[in-house]
Order: structure tokens, then C-alpha cells, then sequence
């Protein structure tokens, strides 16, 4: 079993920068593509960013590119989220998750579906 637990969420002012973090125990996800999605109060989770295995491959949500950078230390058995130039827009609980399905595999997977393990979330609040 994977047990995944983000940190690095607060409140902060548009224009600021937050670094999320999200660690794993129980099993190395070394071998696990990775991905961030957050949820806003009354929509749905929605893809943030996602990145293979051995970290060549990654993908963004439009809204997020060129400001978000996802990466991952898979020696530390962690994955970050670099977030710059926060916008009030993306005030939401962020989650990290984790694809046992597509283990070894060179894919960013995309799709909810996709991923088997998740966190408890972070909230992040971006304030105008």
C-alpha cells in the first residue's frame, strides 16, 4: 500500500510563489507516473500536472503552463509542484496521486481514472 501526504499549501497573495510537496510511504513510487490535481469549493478535481516515472515525459493543464512545474526526486520518493504567479483562481485543496497502473511505464497520465492511490490534500488560497 502507498500513503501519500502533501505540505507546502497556505495563504498567499496573487503574484506570490508556492512550492507543494508530496512524500510517499508504504512503497517506493519510484517507478509510479505522478500527478497533481487540485479541487475548487463546488467543481470538479481537475488535472494539474503529471509526470512519468523516470521524469521524461510531462504534461499541464493549459491554465498552468509556464507558471507550474512539476518535478521529482525519486530518491527521496517525493514529488513537487512549483507554483508562480498564483492567481486567486487557483485557490483549491491540491492533491498528489499516484498510477500503479501505468508502474515503469512512460506516460503522464491525464485522466482521473488513471490514478490508484491518492493524499489527503493541501489547500491553497490565493488572495486578490
Amino acid at each position: 500500500q502507498v500513503q501519500l501526504v502533501e505540505s507546502g499549501g497556505g495563504l498567499v497573495q496573487a503574484g506570490a510563489s508556492l512550492r507543494l510537496s508530496c512524500a510517499a510511504s508504504g512503497r517506493a513510487v519510484s517507478s509510479y507516473p505522478m500527478g497533481w490535481w487540485r479541487q475548487a469549493p463546488g467543481k470538479e478535481r481537475e488535472i494539474v500536472a503529471a509526470i512519468s516515472w523516470n521524469s521524461p515525459k510531462t504534461y499541464y493543464a493549459d491554465s498552468m503552463k509556464g507558471r507550474f512545474t512539476i518535478s521529482r526526486d525519486n530518491a527521496k520518493n517525493t514529488v513537487y509542484l512549483q507554483m508562480n504567479r498564483l492567481e486567486p483562481e487557483d485557490t483549491a485543496v491540491y492533491y498528489c496521486a499516484a498510477s500503479r497502473i501505468y508502474e515503469s511505464e512512460d506516460i503522464a497520465p491525464w485522466y482521473i481514472y488513471e490514478y490508484d492511490y491518492w493524499g489527503q490534500g493541501t489547500q491553497v488560497t490565493v488572495s486578490s
